[in-house]
C-alpha cells in the first residue's frame, strides 16, 4: 500500500511538469538568445567601421548561432542576377564616460559609462532602416586598486557590447517587412 502512495506521488509530480512545459511551449515561450529573423534577413553581409573590433565579432557570432548565413560579398552583387543581399552597416560604437561625484582631494571617484551604438539594415527595394540606443552604466574609480578597477571596467565593457549585440538582433527581429 505504502508503494502505491509513492508511485501515486510520483505520477502526480510528473505530469504537473509535463503539463507546466505543455503551456510554456503552447503559449510560445522561447529562452532570451533565440531570435526568429525575418525570412529576408536569413542571408546578409555585415559591414562595420571596425572590422575586427568587439561588437563586430559578437554581432556576427549571435547571428551565426542564430543561424543566418553572413556573406562576405559587397552588397550590391546579387547572388542570383535579380537579389540583392541585405546589408548590416554597424556605424558607429563609441564609449564615453561622464563624471558623476569627486573625491575630497579631487579625484574622480565615479563615472557613468555610456555605450553609444548606431547601425543600419539596407535591404533591396526598401528605405534603409536606422536605429541607435544607449546603454549606461555606473563605474566607480578607486585609485588605490587600479589594477582591480582597471579589470572590472574591462569586464564591465564587455558586458556592454554583448548586450549590444543582444539589443541588435532583437531589433532586427522586429523589423517590418513589406
Amino acid at each position: 500500500m505504502k508503494s502505491l502512495n509513492i508511485l501515486w506521488l510520483n505520477l502526480k509530480q510528473v505530469s504537473v511538469v509535463i503539463l507546466l512545459t505543455c503551456l510554456c511551449v503552447a503559449c510560445g515561450f522561447k529562452l532570451r538568445g533565440d531570435y526568429l529573423l525575418p525570412a529576408q534577413l536569413q542571408t546578409l553581409t555585415l559591414t562595420s567601421v571596425d572590422k575586427h573590433g568587439e561588437l563586430t565579432r559578437l554581432v556576427k557570432q549571435h547571428l551565426l548561432l542564430n543561424e543566418v548565413n553572413v556573406v562576405s560579398t559587397a552588397p550590391e552583387q546579387a547572388v542570383n542576377s535579380n537579389q540583392v543581399i541585405p546589408e548590416l552597416k554597424i556605424l558607429q560604437d563609441a564609449l564615453d564616460r561622464r563624471t558623476l561625484s569627486v573625491l575630497p582631494n579631487g579625484q574622480v571617484a565615479e563615472y557613468e559609462l555610456i555605450y553609444k551604438v548606431k547601425y543600419q539594415v539596407v535591404i533591396e527595394n526598401q528605405p534603409s532602416q536606422n536605429f541607435e540606443f544607449e546603454l549606461n552604466r555606473d563605474y566607480q574609480d578607486d585609485p588605490d586598486l587600479a589594477l582591480a578597477k582597471s579589470r572590472e571596467l574591462t569586464l564591465l565593457l564587455s558586458e556592454m557590447r554583448q548586450l549590444a549585440a543582444d539589443r541588435i538582433l532583437r531589433d532586427m527581429a522586429s523589423i517590418q517587412l513589406q
